[in-house]
C-alpha cells in the first residue's frame, strides 16, 4: 500500500498533468474558434458578445428637500441626511 507522501506526490503530478492538458486543449479550441470566425467573417455582435440595445442609464434623482443653511439637497431616497434627522421634513420641502 502506498504511503501518504507517495499518494500526495502522485496527486501533485496528476494536477500538473491536468493543467498542461487543459492549457493545450484551450489553445486548440481558441485556434478552431478563430479559424471559424475568420472563415465566416463573424462579428462579436453576431456571436452575442455585445448588445444592440443601449444600456439603461440611471438618472439622478430629483431633489425634494433642501437645507436652507448649507444648500445641501436630498431626494428622499436612501438614508436620511443628518441635517434632516428628527426634524419636520415638510419645512425642508422644495416647492416646484
Amino acid at each position: 500500500m502506498p504511503s501518504y507522501k507517495q499518494l500526495t506526490a502522485q496527486l501533485e503530478k496528476l494536477h500538473k498533468e491536468v493543467a498542461v492538458a487543459r492549457e493545450k486543449e484551450i489553445a486548440q479550441a481558441i485556434a478552431e474558434i478563430k479559424q471559424k470566425v475568420a472563415e465566416y467573417d463573424l462579428t462579436a455582435e453576431e456571436l452575442g458578445f455585445t448588445s444592440k440595445r443601449l444600456a439603461a442609464r440611471k438618472t439622478a434623482s430629483v431633489a425634494k428637500y433642501r437645507n436652507p443653511k448649507t444648500g445641501e439637497t436630498w431626494s428622499g431616497r436612501g438614508r436620511s441626511p443628518g441635517w434632516l434627522a428628527g426634524k419636520n421634513r415638510e419645512r425642508f420641502l422644495i416647492e416646484v
